[in-house]
C-alpha cells in the first residue's frame, strides 16, 4: 500500500510541480490526516477540508515563531536577514507580538480602505490594459504574466502603502529571490544568501521610506502606521514595522499575481466560462487553483485532529490546495465550475493568521477580469505558458497571449 510519505514524495517532483492534483487525489483515499514516518521534517499531512479549516482556526496550532525555530535549529538563524524578518512578522509570530502587529495593521487596512481604492484599480486596470493593447498590437503577442498579472497588485499594494509606482521595478526581483528561498524545495545555501542580500537591500529601502514619511507625512498607509507608532498607540518598533511591511508587500501581491495569471489561463482554456458571474468565477479560481498550495503549523501539546493524535512539537502541513479540492467538501473537485454553490476556498488561511490582504486581492479580481474581456474579448494563447517553478506558490511565469 502506498504511503502518505511516499505520496509527498512524488508531489515535491517535477511530476507534482506540474500536476499536483494527483497527488492529492491519492491523499484523500488516505483519510483527511495522515501521519508521516519518512523521517522528514513534517510529522503529519492534513488534506481533507474540514480538518484543515479546524486546525487554521484552532489557536493551540501554532505558526513556527523564533521560539519554535530556536528549539529546532538553534540561534544561528538569527544571523540570516530573512529568516530574521520573517520570525519578526505577524506572519510568523503568536500570542501578544501576532496581535500587536495585526491590530496595528487592522487600524489602517481596513474594508473601507480596500473600498476606497477601487477607483485607483479600476484606473490602474485600464492604463495596463491600455499598454497591453499596444504592444499587441506592435508585437502580435504579449506576455500576460508581464504586461498585466505582475503590474497590477504590485502597483496596488504600491499606491496603498506609498511606494513611488517608478521604485517597482526594484522589488520584483527581490521578491522572487524571497520566494524562491520559501519554497519547500529551494533552501540551499545559495538560495538564502540571494534571499538574505534581497531582505538587506528591501529593508534598507523601507527604512528610508519611513524617514521620508516622518520628514513629510502623505495619505499612505506607510504615512498612518508611522503617525500610529510615534502617538504611542502600539507598541510596535520601527524593525518591527519593516518586518511586517516587506513581508506584507510580498504576501499581498504575489498571491494576487497568481489569482490573476490562473483566472486568465482558465478563461484561455475554457471560453465557455467567460460569461460567468464575476464573484462566483473569482472564489473558484482560488477553490481551483490556490496561489498558495500550503502552510505549516504546529502545537506545543499532543492533538487530535480527524481522530487522528498529532505528537507535540511537530511540523504539520496543512495542504490548502488539497482541502480545497476535497471530494468530500465538493462534488467533482477536479471540474472548474464557476457556477458552484458555497464555495469557502481556504487559499487565504483561515483563523487568527488569514491573510490580511484576502479583500484586497478578491476586489482586484472582481475589476480586473471583466475589464480584460471587454477589452480583448477574443484573446488566445501564443504559445505555451511556463509555470512558475515553485510548489508553495502555484501559478505563471510567462504567458504568451495574442489579440
Amino acid at each position: 500500500m502506498t504511503t502518505a510519505a511516499q505520496v509527498l514524495k512524488g508531489l515535491f517532483s517535477a511530476a507534482g510541480l506540474d500536476d499536483p492534483y494527483q497527488y492529492y487525489a491519492e491523499l484523500h483515499q488516505l483519510g483527511p490526516v495522515c501521519l508521516l514516518d519518512d523521517g522528514g521534517p513534517y510529522a503529519a499531512v492534513v488534506t481533507g477540508y474540514e480538518a484543515a479549516d479546524q486546525l487554521l482556526r484552532d489557536q493551540r496550532f501554532r505558526v513556527t515563531d523564533d521560539a519554535f525555530t530556536d528549539e529546532r535549529s538553534g540561534s544561528g538563524w538569527r544571523e540570516h536577514p530573512l529568516l530574521a524578518v520573517l520570525n519578526n512578522s505577524m506572519m510568523y509570530s503568536n500570542d501578544s507580538r501576532h496581535t500587536q502587529a495585526r491590530r496595528l495593521f487592522h487600524q489602517v487596512f481596513t474594508p473601507r480602505r480596500v473600498v476606497d481604492l477601487e477607483p485607483a484599480v479600476s484606473q490602474l486596470v485600464d492604463g495596463l490594459l491600455d499598454a497591453m493593447a499596444e504592444r499587441l498590437a506592435t508585437d502580435g503577442k504579449a506576455d500576460f504574466m508581464t504586461e498585466f498579472a505582475y503590474l497590477l497588485p504590485s502597483s496596488v499594494v504600491a499606491a496603498l502603502l506609498g511606494i513611488p509606482q517608478s521604485d517597482l521595478a526594484f522589488f520584483r526581483p527581490r521578491v522572487e529571490r524571497i520566494n524562491d528561498f520559501l519554497d519547500v524545495t529551494g533552501k540551499t545555501d545559495e538560495v538564502l544568501a540571494a534571499a538574505d542580500q534581497a531582505t538587506v537591500e528591501l529593508s534598507e529601502y523601507y527604512r528610508s521610506l519611513l524617514a521620508e514619511r516622518r520628514a513629510a507625512p502623505e495619505g499612505d498607509l506607510i504615512s498612518q502606521l508611522v503617525a500610529a507608532i510615534d502617538a504611542g498607540e502600539h507598541q510596535v518598533s520601527d524593525d518591527d514595522l519593516i518586518s511586517n511591511l516587506l513581508v506584507l508587500f510580498n504576501a499581498s501581491f504575489v498571491t494576487t499575481i497568481h489569482l490573476i495569471g490562473n483566472g486568465m489561463r482558465l478563461l484561455l482554456d475554457r471560453p465557455e466560462v467567460r460569461k460567468a458571474e464575476v464573484p462566483a468565477f473569482v472564489e473558484e479560481v482560488l477553490r481551483y487553483e490556490a496561489p498558495v498550495q500550503f502552510v505549516a503549523r504546529f502545537s506545543n501539546e499532543e492533538t487530535t485532529l480527524a481522530g487522528t493524535v498529532i505528537p507535540a512539537k511537530q511540523l504539520v502541513l496543512v495542504m490548502l490546495g488539497a482541502a480545497n479540492r476535497d471530494p468530500s467538501r465538493y462534488k467533482d473537485p477536479d471540474i472548474f465550475d464557476p457556477a458552484r454553490t458555497d464555495v469557502k476556498p481556504l487559499s487565504f488561511g483561515a483563523g487568527p493568521h488569514y491573510c490580511l490582504g484576502a479583500a484586497l486581492a478578491r476586489a482586484e479580481g472582481r475589476i480586473a477580469f471583466p475589464r480584460l474581456l471587454e477589452r480583448f474579448p477574443s484573446l488566445r494563447p501564443a504559445g505555451p505558458p511556463v509555470r512558475n517553478p515553485q510548489q508553495f506558490l502555484r501559478g505563471y511565469k510567462s504567458m504568451p497571449v495574442a489579440p
